[in-house]
């Protein structure tokens, strides 16, 4: 099996804020902004809140517009859209980020664990805000133990048909796909296939009182091989890479309890 460490949501150049740790623990990922979108932000929603109005909440001076449009994928919240019957959650990919993924072999079988640049934000006033003195943090926020990967987009069933990665503009690449959940974890059968996850300090890449791209991975990293990375490993932390969307991981069995960690 292998893991891939997934980077999602608002960063420094899609959004330029963190996605928010909300006061009950939900790592909100927020999607990227895509003119080529089929989502507007003010159309989602979370507990009867606007992505748009979060966003502009947390960040009164964000350029994003009221009716801009957005890339939602990996698409992990049933909740916060009407969903078709049958819906389930999809991640799609194109591209020379496909390309990579392919060229490493993964496809079913092998886990995604996505992560972000979040903050903590709070209730200020009545008014949702950054807390100023909380870190920049790199955290884990959902995973997908992939089933299927749909390569072919003619006959796809109607809830999947929404999914940015069937538009007509990504059809007609030839790098493209979606991948689908499995029902349940191979390594944990008691866990759903696919989730999101919520706040908790071992969810946390970065490592305390350091930048968000330096992390606090365990030792069993040390031995494997993770792309994107030929040399990370500095004086006491993991220098992760500035860019890349995946970074692919040969699975070990120490790594494999690391995972369980996270999800259980």
């Amino acid at each position: 099996m292998k893991i891939i460490l997934s980077r999602k949501g608002f960063d420094s150049s899609y959004g330029k804020q963190p996605n928010p740790i909300l006061p009950d623990g939900t790592l909100l990922s927020l999607p990227i902004p895509d003119e080529n979108g089929n989502n507007t932000f003010s159309s989602l929603q979370w507990n009867g809140t606007s992505y748009y109005d979060i966003i502009h909440s947390l960040k009164p001076r964000t350029t994003i517009g009221t009716e801009d449009m957005c890339h939602l994928d990996p698409d992990l919240r049933k909740e916060v859209k009407d969903r078709l019957s049958g819906w389930e959650p999809a991640f799609g990919q194109s591209g020379a980020a496909l390309s990579h993924l392919f060229n490493n072999k993964v496809g079913v079988g092998d886990l995604f664990l996505f992560f972000g640049w979040f903050q903590k934000a709070d209730y200020i006033d009545g008014v949702l805000r950054y807390v100023k003195s909380a870190p920049d943090q790199h955290v884990i926020y959902g995973y997908m133990q992939v089933g299927e990967v749909v390569k072919s987009f003619e006959n796809v069933p109607a809830w999947l048909r929404a999914h940015p990665h069937v538009s007509d503009d990504k059809k007609r690449g030839d790098k493209n796909a979606i991948f689908l959940p499995q029902e349940n974890l191979s390594f944990m059968p008691n866990k759903k296939g696919c989730d999101v996850l919520d706040y908790r300090p071992n969810r946390v890449l970065t490592k305390d009182g350091m930048s968000r791209g330096c992390w606090d991975l365990p030792q069993c990293f040390k031995n494997v091989s993770i792309t994107y990375h030929p040399h990370p490993w500095k004086d006491g932390y993991f220098k992760s890479a500035g860019r890349g969307q995946e970074f692919v991981i040969e699975a070990t069995p120490e790594i494999i309890e690391w995972v369980k960690q996270i999800i259980q």
